[in-house]
């Protein structure tokens, strides 16, 4: 990815939701984070912040989370990805 897309989104956050949204079924937090290239502790700290805004919900599977874009986050997405084609 380019600098530019850097300047302007924190780079784990954007592409877990882009990674999300290219998906037709839900993930877990460990795929996302070596999806993203982050720990899993990291990737679960912005997943926490990603569902406080209203961008991702949880659903609990047994002892498994399992992570879903929300409408608003499927919005967001592919903002990103249209922005993120722009200045690549």
């Amino acid at each position: 990815m380019s600098d530019s897309f850097d300047l302007f989104f924190r780079r784990k956050p954007a592409l877990m939701l882009i990674a999300l949204k290219k998906v037709s079924r839900a993930k877990y937090g460990s795929q996302l984070a070596k999806e993203v290239d982050c720990t899993y502790s990291h990737a679960v700290k912005i997943l926490q912040t990603l569902e406080e805004i209203g961008l991702v919900s949880f659903e609990k599977k047994g002892r498994v989370k399992i992570i879903k874009l929300t409408k608003k986050g499927t919005d967001v997405a592919e903002h990103i990805e249209s922005i993120k084609k722009i200045v690549s």
